[in-house]
Protein backbone atom coordinates (compact mmCIF):
# COMPACT_ATOMS: atom_id res chain seq x y z
CA UNK A 1 0.00 0.00 0.00
CA UNK A 2 2.55 2.44 0.48
CA UNK A 3 4.59 1.29 -2.33
CA UNK A 4 0.95 2.61 -3.72
CA UNK A 5 1.03 5.58 -2.12
CA UNK A 6 4.46 6.84 -3.30
CA UNK A 7 4.15 6.37 -7.11
CA UNK A 8 2.89 9.64 -8.80
CA UNK A 9 -1.00 9.46 -9.42
CA UNK A 10 -1.94 7.60 -12.74
CA UNK A 11 1.04 6.06 -13.51
CA UNK A 12 -0.33 2.16 -12.31
CA UNK A 13 -3.72 3.23 -13.75
CA UNK A 14 -5.09 0.41 -16.32
CA UNK A 15 -5.40 1.09 -19.88
CA UNK A 16 -9.40 2.07 -20.40
CA UNK A 17 -9.31 2.12 -24.38
CA UNK A 18 -12.87 1.72 -25.31
CA UNK A 19 -13.16 -1.23 -27.37
CA UNK A 20 -14.67 -0.64 -31.31
CA UNK A 21 -17.92 -1.99 -32.72
CA UNK A 22 -17.04 -4.45 -35.25
CA UNK A 23 -20.16 -5.79 -37.50
CA UNK A 24 -20.10 -9.13 -39.34
CA UNK A 25 -19.25 -8.09 -42.98
CA UNK A 26 -19.83 -11.06 -45.08
CA UNK A 27 -22.89 -12.23 -43.48
CA UNK A 28 -24.49 -8.48 -44.17
CA UNK A 29 -23.38 -9.26 -47.73
CA UNK A 30 -25.18 -12.37 -48.00
CA UNK A 31 -28.57 -10.59 -46.67
CA UNK A 32 -28.42 -7.81 -48.62
CA UNK A 33 -28.35 -9.77 -51.99
CA UNK A 34 -30.87 -12.41 -50.81
CA UNK A 35 -32.97 -9.07 -50.61
CA UNK A 36 -32.26 -8.02 -53.96
CA UNK A 37 -33.03 -11.49 -55.46
CA UNK A 38 -36.66 -11.82 -53.65
CA UNK A 39 -37.53 -8.66 -54.80
CA UNK A 40 -36.92 -9.39 -58.44
CA UNK A 41 -38.56 -12.51 -58.15
CA UNK A 42 -41.83 -10.52 -56.66
CA UNK A 43 -41.51 -8.36 -59.54
CA UNK A 44 -41.23 -11.21 -62.35
CA UNK A 45 -44.10 -13.18 -60.25
CA UNK A 46 -46.05 -9.72 -60.07
CA UNK A 47 -46.07 -7.56 -62.62
CA UNK A 48 -47.43 -8.05 -66.60
CA UNK A 49 -44.60 -7.24 -68.44
CA UNK A 50 -41.11 -8.20 -67.00
CA UNK A 51 -38.86 -6.56 -69.59
CA UNK A 52 -40.10 -3.25 -68.29
CA UNK A 53 -41.59 -1.67 -70.94
CA UNK A 54 -38.30 -3.09 -73.77
CA UNK A 55 -39.77 -3.85 -77.69
CA UNK A 56 -40.16 -7.05 -79.04
CA UNK A 57 -42.04 -9.00 -81.70
CA UNK A 58 -43.27 -12.09 -82.60
CA UNK A 59 -43.08 -13.98 -85.85
CA UNK A 60 -44.78 -16.77 -86.88
CA UNK A 61 -42.74 -19.55 -89.50
CA UNK A 62 -44.80 -20.88 -91.75
CA UNK A 63 -43.83 -23.31 -94.40
CA UNK A 64 -45.67 -23.13 -97.62
CA UNK A 65 -48.40 -25.13 -98.36
CA UNK A 66 -49.28 -26.94 -101.58
CA UNK A 67 -51.72 -23.99 -103.11
CA UNK A 68 -49.01 -21.64 -102.76
CA UNK A 69 -46.14 -24.11 -104.59
CA UNK A 70 -48.87 -24.54 -107.19
CA UNK A 71 -49.27 -20.40 -107.55
CA UNK A 72 -45.37 -20.14 -107.56
CA UNK A 73 -44.93 -22.75 -109.92
CA UNK A 74 -48.41 -20.58 -112.63
CA UNK A 75 -45.90 -17.54 -112.39
CA UNK A 76 -42.52 -19.01 -113.73
CA UNK A 77 -44.29 -20.56 -116.56
CA UNK A 78 -46.36 -17.83 -117.33
CA UNK A 79 -42.97 -16.03 -116.95
CA UNK A 80 -41.64 -18.79 -119.65
CA UNK A 81 -44.58 -18.01 -121.98
CA UNK A 82 -44.24 -14.60 -122.19
CA UNK A 83 -40.50 -14.97 -123.07
CA UNK A 84 -41.37 -18.29 -125.55
CA UNK A 85 -44.19 -15.34 -127.41
CA UNK A 86 -41.50 -12.60 -127.39
CA UNK A 87 -38.57 -14.44 -128.98
CA UNK A 88 -41.01 -15.31 -131.80
CA UNK A 89 -42.70 -11.91 -132.50
CA UNK A 90 -39.49 -10.46 -132.46
CA UNK A 91 -35.34 -10.82 -132.51
CA UNK A 92 -33.26 -11.62 -129.32
CA UNK A 93 -29.87 -9.27 -129.99
CA UNK A 94 -26.56 -9.27 -127.72
CA UNK A 95 -25.79 -5.82 -126.96
CA UNK A 96 -22.36 -4.63 -126.07
CA UNK A 97 -21.63 -1.32 -123.62
CA UNK A 98 -18.51 0.90 -125.38
CA UNK A 99 -17.68 1.51 -121.92
CA UNK A 100 -17.31 -1.65 -119.37
CA UNK A 101 -17.66 -4.22 -122.19
CA UNK A 102 -20.29 -6.16 -120.64
CA UNK A 103 -22.71 -7.82 -122.51
CA UNK A 104 -26.85 -8.28 -122.09
CA UNK A 105 -29.84 -9.89 -124.41
CA UNK A 106 -32.45 -8.12 -125.23
CA UNK A 107 -35.46 -9.52 -126.86
CA UNK A 108 -36.86 -6.44 -129.39
CA UNK A 109 -40.61 -7.11 -130.49
CA UNK A 110 -42.69 -5.93 -132.89
CA UNK A 111 -44.36 -2.56 -131.74
CA UNK A 112 -42.45 -2.52 -128.72
CA UNK A 113 -40.97 1.12 -127.29
CA UNK A 114 -36.84 1.33 -128.57
CA UNK A 115 -34.63 3.86 -127.67
CA UNK A 116 -34.75 7.00 -129.40
CA UNK A 117 -31.93 7.46 -131.97
CA UNK A 118 -29.20 10.44 -131.35
CA UNK A 119 -29.32 11.88 -134.55
CA UNK A 120 -31.97 12.38 -137.21
CA UNK A 121 -33.75 10.08 -139.27
CA UNK A 122 -32.07 8.11 -142.27
CA UNK A 123 -32.29 9.95 -145.47
CA UNK A 124 -32.76 7.38 -147.45
CA UNK A 125 -34.32 3.92 -145.57
CA UNK A 126 -32.36 1.88 -147.83
CA UNK A 127 -28.89 3.13 -146.51
CA UNK A 128 -30.00 2.65 -142.85
CA UNK A 129 -29.73 0.15 -140.38
CA UNK A 130 -31.15 -0.02 -136.97
CA UNK A 131 -28.87 -0.16 -134.07
CA UNK A 132 -29.17 0.36 -130.65
CA UNK A 133 -27.69 4.35 -130.74
CA UNK A 134 -29.87 4.83 -133.49
CA UNK A 135 -29.77 4.76 -137.46
CA UNK A 136 -26.72 3.95 -138.94
CA UNK A 137 -25.28 3.56 -142.50
CA UNK A 138 -25.07 -0.08 -144.93
CA UNK A 139 -25.06 -0.73 -148.11
CA UNK A 140 -29.17 -1.17 -149.67
CA UNK A 141 -30.55 -4.46 -151.06
CA UNK A 142 -30.17 -2.99 -154.28
CA UNK A 143 -26.55 -2.60 -153.76
CA UNK A 144 -26.33 0.97 -153.66
CA UNK A 145 -24.11 2.61 -151.17
CA UNK A 146 -23.71 5.80 -148.73
CA UNK A 147 -20.77 7.04 -150.50
CA UNK A 148 -22.11 6.84 -153.83
CA UNK A 149 -25.62 8.06 -152.97
CA UNK A 150 -24.53 10.80 -150.75
CA UNK A 151 -21.52 11.95 -152.99
CA UNK A 152 -21.31 15.51 -154.80
CA UNK A 153 -20.76 16.38 -158.04
CA UNK A 154 -18.26 19.33 -158.96
CA UNK A 155 -20.06 22.30 -160.13
CA UNK A 156 -20.55 22.47 -164.03
CA UNK A 157 -18.50 20.27 -166.47
CA UNK A 158 -15.88 20.24 -163.82
CA UNK A 159 -16.47 16.24 -163.60
CA UNK A 160 -15.95 16.33 -167.03
CA UNK A 161 -12.53 18.07 -167.63
CA UNK A 162 -9.33 16.21 -167.53
CA UNK A 163 -6.41 17.02 -165.69
CA UNK A 164 -5.22 17.18 -161.93
CA UNK A 165 -8.11 17.41 -159.13
CA UNK A 166 -7.41 18.90 -156.06
CA UNK A 167 -9.89 18.03 -152.82
CA UNK A 168 -9.85 20.30 -149.70
CA UNK A 169 -11.19 18.80 -146.53
CA UNK A 170 -11.86 21.53 -143.64
CA UNK A 171 -12.96 19.59 -140.20
CA UNK A 172 -13.11 20.40 -136.75
CA UNK A 173 -16.99 21.62 -137.35
CA UNK A 174 -20.44 21.08 -135.56
CA UNK A 175 -19.50 22.06 -132.20
CA UNK A 176 -18.94 25.59 -132.29
CA UNK A 177 -22.12 27.31 -134.21
CA UNK A 178 -20.09 30.58 -134.95
CA UNK A 179 -17.58 29.18 -136.29
CA UNK A 180 -19.31 25.89 -137.98
CA UNK A 181 -21.71 28.72 -140.06
CA UNK A 182 -18.79 30.68 -141.32
CA UNK A 183 -17.37 27.79 -142.67
CA UNK A 184 -20.61 27.09 -144.48
CA UNK A 185 -21.24 30.35 -145.68
CA UNK A 186 -17.84 31.69 -146.97
CA UNK A 187 -16.32 28.02 -148.14
CA UNK A 188 -16.86 27.07 -151.66
CA UNK A 189 -19.42 24.33 -152.18
CA UNK A 190 -16.61 21.86 -153.83
CA UNK A 191 -14.38 21.95 -150.35
CA UNK A 192 -15.46 19.07 -148.28
CA UNK A 193 -16.57 19.63 -144.50
CA UNK A 194 -15.48 17.69 -141.33
CA UNK A 195 -17.88 17.13 -138.54
CA UNK A 196 -17.22 16.37 -135.70
CA UNK A 197 -19.50 13.68 -133.47
CA UNK A 198 -20.38 15.89 -129.92
CA UNK A 199 -22.42 18.69 -131.48
CA UNK A 200 -25.88 19.09 -129.94
CA UNK A 201 -27.17 20.11 -133.11
CA UNK A 202 -25.00 18.49 -135.46
CA UNK A 203 -27.95 16.62 -137.59
CA UNK A 204 -28.76 20.40 -138.55
CA UNK A 205 -25.60 21.31 -139.31
CA UNK A 206 -25.08 18.28 -141.26
CA UNK A 207 -27.98 18.94 -143.33
CA UNK A 208 -27.42 22.35 -143.98
CA UNK A 209 -24.13 22.06 -145.17
CA UNK A 210 -25.67 19.16 -147.49
CA UNK A 211 -27.99 21.53 -148.83
CA UNK A 212 -25.21 24.18 -149.77
CA UNK A 213 -23.80 21.81 -151.73
CA UNK A 214 -21.16 20.87 -149.32
CA UNK A 215 -19.76 17.18 -149.44
CA UNK A 216 -19.70 15.69 -145.88
CA UNK A 217 -17.37 13.47 -143.98
CA UNK A 218 -18.03 12.35 -140.01
CA UNK A 219 -14.91 12.35 -137.92
CA UNK A 220 -14.47 9.66 -135.43
CA UNK A 221 -11.78 10.21 -132.30
CA UNK A 222 -9.37 7.80 -132.01
CA UNK A 223 -6.87 7.38 -129.40
CA UNK A 224 -3.16 9.25 -130.28
CA UNK A 225 0.17 8.04 -128.48
CA UNK A 226 -0.48 10.69 -125.77
CA UNK A 227 -3.43 9.79 -124.54
CA UNK A 228 -5.16 10.28 -122.33
CA UNK A 229 -3.02 13.29 -121.17
CA UNK A 230 -4.51 14.44 -124.81
CA UNK A 231 -8.18 12.98 -124.97
CA UNK A 232 -10.07 13.39 -128.37
CA UNK A 233 -13.12 13.09 -126.24
CA UNK A 234 -16.03 10.52 -124.98
CA UNK A 235 -16.45 7.13 -126.80
CA UNK A 236 -12.60 7.32 -128.49
CA UNK A 237 -11.99 4.12 -129.98
CA UNK A 238 -8.66 2.65 -127.96
CA UNK A 239 -6.27 -0.13 -128.75
CA UNK A 240 -6.63 -0.73 -124.96
CA UNK A 241 -10.03 -2.13 -125.04
CA UNK A 242 -11.95 -4.97 -126.97
CA UNK A 243 -13.03 -5.19 -130.65
CA UNK A 244 -16.75 -5.52 -129.61
CA UNK A 245 -16.90 -2.16 -127.63
CA UNK A 246 -14.43 -0.20 -130.25
CA UNK A 247 -17.25 -1.48 -133.12
CA UNK A 248 -19.97 -0.68 -130.10
CA UNK A 249 -18.40 3.31 -130.11
CA UNK A 250 -17.69 3.31 -133.94
CA UNK A 251 -21.47 2.81 -133.91
CA UNK A 252 -22.31 5.32 -131.67
CA UNK A 253 -20.17 8.05 -134.09
CA UNK A 254 -22.30 6.70 -137.02
CA UNK A 255 -25.70 7.12 -135.46
CA UNK A 256 -24.99 11.05 -134.90
CA UNK A 257 -26.13 11.94 -138.12
CA UNK A 258 -26.73 10.82 -141.51
CA UNK A 259 -25.74 12.13 -145.31
CA UNK A 260 -21.80 11.90 -144.67
CA UNK A 261 -19.76 9.39 -147.38
CA UNK A 262 -17.42 8.24 -145.20
CA UNK A 263 -15.62 8.58 -142.37
CA UNK A 264 -11.85 10.24 -141.15
CA UNK A 265 -9.75 9.88 -138.02
CA UNK A 266 -9.71 12.30 -135.74
CA UNK A 267 -6.05 12.05 -133.98
CA UNK A 268 -5.49 8.26 -133.47
CA UNK A 269 -1.54 8.38 -134.01
CA UNK A 270 -1.33 5.22 -131.68
CA UNK A 271 -4.69 3.28 -132.65
CA UNK A 272 -3.82 3.69 -136.52
CA UNK A 273 -0.70 2.00 -135.64
CA UNK A 274 -2.35 -1.08 -134.09
CA UNK A 275 -3.29 -3.40 -137.02
CA UNK A 276 -5.33 -5.40 -134.26
CA UNK A 277 -7.68 -2.52 -133.19
CA UNK A 278 -7.84 -0.54 -136.68
CA UNK A 279 -8.50 -3.76 -138.82
CA UNK A 280 -11.97 -4.84 -137.52
CA UNK A 281 -13.44 -1.00 -137.65
CA UNK A 282 -11.92 -0.44 -141.53
CA UNK A 283 -13.52 -3.28 -142.02
CA UNK A 284 -16.76 -2.49 -140.63
CA UNK A 285 -16.59 1.27 -142.07
CA UNK A 286 -15.97 -0.65 -145.72
CA UNK A 287 -18.70 -3.05 -145.61
CA UNK A 288 -21.30 -0.23 -144.59
CA UNK A 289 -20.73 1.25 -147.94
CA UNK A 290 -18.43 4.04 -146.63
CA UNK A 291 -14.79 5.51 -147.90
CA UNK A 292 -12.33 6.13 -145.15
CA UNK A 293 -10.07 9.25 -145.31
CA UNK A 294 -6.86 9.37 -142.85
CA UNK A 295 -5.96 12.87 -142.79
CA UNK A 296 -2.25 12.48 -142.95
CA UNK A 297 -1.01 13.72 -139.46
CA UNK A 298 0.16 10.32 -138.96
CA UNK A 299 3.23 8.13 -140.81
CA UNK A 300 2.96 5.26 -138.77
CA UNK A 301 -0.59 4.64 -140.21
CA UNK A 302 -1.66 1.08 -141.21
CA UNK A 303 -4.62 2.42 -142.88
CA UNK A 304 -3.19 2.15 -146.46
CA UNK A 305 -2.22 -1.39 -146.02
CA UNK A 306 -5.03 -2.81 -144.03
CA UNK A 307 -7.40 -0.99 -146.75
CA UNK A 308 -5.46 -2.22 -149.76
CA UNK A 309 -5.33 -6.32 -148.17
CA UNK A 310 -9.24 -5.84 -148.34
CA UNK A 311 -10.24 -4.03 -151.38
CA UNK A 312 -11.64 -1.20 -149.44
CA UNK A 313 -12.01 2.59 -150.73
CA UNK A 314 -9.31 4.83 -148.67
CA UNK A 315 -7.89 7.95 -149.10
CA UNK A 316 -5.12 10.16 -147.62
CA UNK A 317 -4.28 13.47 -147.29
CA UNK A 318 -1.20 14.69 -148.75
CA UNK A 319 -0.93 18.40 -147.27
CA UNK A 320 -1.89 19.92 -143.62
CA UNK A 321 -2.75 23.31 -145.12
CA UNK A 322 -2.82 25.66 -141.60
CA UNK A 323 -0.04 23.46 -140.14
CA UNK A 324 1.95 26.29 -139.66
CA UNK A 325 -1.97 29.22 -139.31
CA UNK A 326 -0.16 32.35 -140.70
CA UNK A 327 -1.57 33.56 -143.60
CA UNK A 328 1.82 33.20 -145.14
CA UNK A 329 2.14 29.14 -144.26
CA UNK A 330 -1.09 28.91 -145.62
CA UNK A 331 -0.34 29.50 -149.04
CA UNK A 332 2.64 28.35 -149.03
CA UNK A 333 1.01 24.66 -147.96
CA UNK A 334 -1.54 25.43 -151.39
CA UNK A 335 0.74 25.87 -153.57
CA UNK A 336 2.82 22.77 -152.53
CA UNK A 337 -0.92 21.12 -153.40
CA UNK A 338 -1.02 22.35 -156.60
CA UNK A 339 2.52 20.68 -156.88
CA UNK A 340 1.30 17.26 -155.88
CA UNK A 341 -1.50 17.53 -158.11
CA UNK A 342 0.40 18.26 -161.17
CA UNK A 343 2.60 15.35 -160.52
CA UNK A 344 0.15 11.99 -159.63
CA UNK A 345 -2.82 13.65 -161.05
CA UNK A 346 -4.51 14.53 -157.95
CA UNK A 347 -3.59 16.04 -153.84
CA UNK A 348 -5.67 16.22 -150.96
CA UNK A 349 -5.32 18.95 -148.73
CA UNK A 350 -7.00 18.80 -145.13
CA UNK A 351 -7.15 21.93 -142.37
CA UNK A 352 -9.04 22.92 -139.31
CA UNK A 353 -11.52 25.44 -139.11
CA UNK A 354 -9.61 28.65 -138.11
CA UNK A 355 -10.73 32.01 -139.23
CA UNK A 356 -7.20 32.40 -141.34
CA UNK A 357 -7.82 28.99 -142.43
CA UNK A 358 -10.93 29.46 -143.86
CA UNK A 359 -10.22 33.15 -145.55
CA UNK A 360 -7.36 31.97 -146.86
CA UNK A 361 -8.74 28.17 -148.49
CA UNK A 362 -11.72 30.55 -149.49
CA UNK A 363 -9.55 32.82 -151.29
CA UNK A 364 -7.45 30.25 -153.04
CA UNK A 365 -10.67 28.39 -154.26
CA UNK A 366 -11.62 31.30 -156.38
CA UNK A 367 -8.50 32.29 -157.98
CA UNK A 368 -7.32 28.12 -158.32
CA UNK A 369 -10.51 27.71 -160.44
CA UNK A 370 -10.01 31.16 -162.67
CA UNK A 371 -6.48 29.09 -163.17
CA UNK A 372 -7.88 26.14 -164.72
CA UNK A 373 -7.22 23.97 -161.02
CA UNK A 374 -10.39 21.61 -160.61
CA UNK A 375 -10.82 21.60 -157.05
CA UNK A 376 -13.53 18.60 -156.32
CA UNK A 377 -14.74 16.67 -153.79
CA UNK A 378 -13.30 14.47 -151.89
CA UNK A 379 -15.56 11.20 -153.64
CA UNK A 380 -14.51 12.64 -156.97
CA UNK A 381 -10.55 11.97 -156.21
CA UNK A 382 -11.94 8.30 -155.46
CA UNK A 383 -13.54 8.07 -159.25
CA UNK A 384 -10.53 9.50 -160.20
CA UNK A 385 -8.35 6.29 -158.51
CA UNK A 386 -10.37 4.06 -160.06
CA UNK A 387 -9.74 5.40 -163.76
CA UNK A 388 -6.37 5.37 -163.11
Amino acid sequence: MADDLGKPLGTNRASRTPARWKLPFVPLLASVLAGVLILALGWVALVDDPLGGEPRAVASINTPDASAKASAAKMDAAKKSATAEAKAGGQTVTIIDGKSGAKREVILTPGADSEKPVGSAPLDPRLAEYSRHGSIPKIGPDGAQPMEVFAKTAPGAAAERKGARIAIVVGGLGIGAATTGEAIAKLPAVVTLGFMPYGAELPKWVAKARGDGHEVLLQVPMEPFDYPDNDPGPQTLLSTISTEQNLDRLHWFLSRAQGYVGVTNFMGARFTANDTALAPVLRDIGKRGLLYFDDGSSQRTLAPKILAENKLPFLKGDVVIDAHPTWQEIDHALERLEKIAAEQGYAIGTSGALPISIERIARWTRAAEARGVIVVPISAILARQKQS
